[in-house]
């Protein structure tokens, strides 16, 4: 971004130096959509029956992206297009359609490329035929809260079955949720998650401290609720 502003960067092997004495020339600057926040409509057009969605201009730098490989990997019938590069990064419009998923696993370098995804994740794992495992995983405990434990409490309130591990969760699916009285956690990234797992559970889903949402994504409730009602 700096050097976008006119300014002297140099990256060598890690280790990014810049040119003082430089003077920043006032430009323009557009922001692409934080992919995390996509994510959670990306998972609800695989799950929804009859779903077809489309996130536009959205952050895709593949250090972020691991949920589009995840996604993939389960059988969804998702798409990049339009991919083009502003002020040094990529972005792109993600499609996405209601989708037969396989369970799956998940590990190793993936977790950081999508660490604040896991939460979603484990929405969708519900919903794959088999078993999916995610592990090494064990950053999610210091997240907000534990997000470990939150997505273990509330999903086994909504009568799904999963393990809890140190590392991450062991999910088999299909299975069928129910609406409950859920908790945030005070935790947006829970609170969202569990938004989405309202719409295919059977029965009504409340979620307590939803207004956690705020923190990252303000208007969410309201494009959830646009979006379902096309």
């Amino acid at each position: 971004m700096l050097r976008y502003l006119g300014v002297s960067v140099e990256t060598v092997n890690g280790a990014v130096s810049v040119q003082g004495g430089a003077r920043p020339q006032a430009k323009p600057i557009l922001v692409p959509g934080d992919f995390s926040s996509a994510a959670f409509f990306l998972v609800a057009g695989a799950l929804v029956p009859d779903a077809q969605i489309t996130t536009k201009n959205v952050g895709i730098n593949p250090t972020r992206t691991g949920l589009l490989d995840v996604l993939r990997k389960m059988g969804a019938q998702i798409s990049v297009h339009n991919v083009r590069e502003i002020a040094h990064e990529p972005w792109g419009d993600l499609s996405v359609k209601t989708s037969e998923l396989q369970g799956v696993e998940i590990g190793g370098a993936l977790i950081p490329r999508m660490i604040d995804e896991l939460p979603i994740v484990a929405i969708c794992a519900t919903q794959a035929h088999g078993v999916t495992v995610v592990q090494d995983a064990q950053e999610l405990r210091v997240k907000e809260t534990d997000r470990i434990r939150a997505v273990a409490e509330n999903l086994k309130k909504m009568g799904a079955q999963i393990e809890e591990r140190p590392d991450g969760w062991v999910i088999p699916g299909p299975q069928q949720l129910h609406g409950a009285v859920l908790d945030s956690f005070g935790d947006h990234r829970i609170a969202m998650a569990f938004a989405i797992a309202g719409l295919i559970a059977q029965g009504e889903t409340a979620i307590e401290g939803a207004e956690w949402v705020d923190i990252s994504y303000p208007g969410f409730f309201d494009d959830l609720e646009r979006i379902t009602q096309l």
